[in-house]
């Protein structure tokens, strides 16, 4: 893990990307960088009347992402390692599901600009689930903004997570089948993970812990 600086953590909703950034925060003693749901006005709209809402939601989050990303461009990665649990990309992700088609035009000009000054993770991990699990995280934890969120809308960002990830090329990928795994509580999983992160980095690799089979 000596290359490590910049870690980013990816999935669907409900997966369990924060909790996960913050207990290898604890192991790597790593700094946190979390994205920031609560601060979007637009969003517990977006959930109730998504064709309504769908462009101001996205607009914000992608000047509100870009934000965080300058500030992690002034943190001295060299002697420190960063970890969050979002990278840049994702909020495209988003807006080609929720954005109509001169919507997306519009959004695609200014996220054109944007990305071009985005600092890039060393390593991201992809973590993988399935709806039935992931609407039972989203239920379990109670968030209010996240109280409308249908089964169909999570199938669809599953499909578009995966998809995206499938042609994903631009840094080292460790994608992980979280479905019968529980980092937070049990220690085995995090300890096995950890073991991964030791690995050199480099192209893509598949990690299907209830099988203990790395490819």
């Amino acid at each position: 893990m000596k290359n490590l600086r910049y870690l980013a953590i990816e999935g669907v909703i409900g997966v369990g990307k924060t909790s996960l950034c913050k207990l290898l925060s604890q192991q790597l003693s790593g700094h946190v960088n979390l994205e920031k749901h609560e601060e979007n006005p637009f969003l517990e709209d977006f959930y109730e009347n998504p064709q309504r809402y769908a462009f101001q939601t996205q607009v914000f989050f992608l000047l509100s992402r870009y934000r965080q990303q300058q500030d992690i461009k002034q943190q001295d990665l060299f002697h420190s390692l960063l970890i969050s649990d979002y990278i840049f990309a994702k909020d495209r992700i988003f807006a080609s599901l929720t954005l109509d088609e001169r919507e997306y035009m519009l959004y695609d000009r200014v996220a054109s600009l944007l990305e071009r000054d985005i600092t890039n993770p060393d390593l991201v991990i992809y973590l993988q689930s399935n709806t039935e699990r992931l609407m039972g995280n989203i239920r379990k934890r109670g968030r209010s903004y996240e109280k409308s969120i249908t089964e169909e809308y999570i199938r669809s960002l599953v499909e578009a997570y995966n998809n995206f990830f499938f042609h994903y090329s631009k840094t080292p990928l460790l994608v992980i089948d979280t479905t019968q795994i529980d980092f937070v509580n049990k220690k085995e999983d995090l300890d096995n993970l950890l073991d991964q992160l030791s690995s050199p980095l480099g192209g893509t690799k598949f990690y299907i812990p209830r099988f203990g089979e790395e490819k």
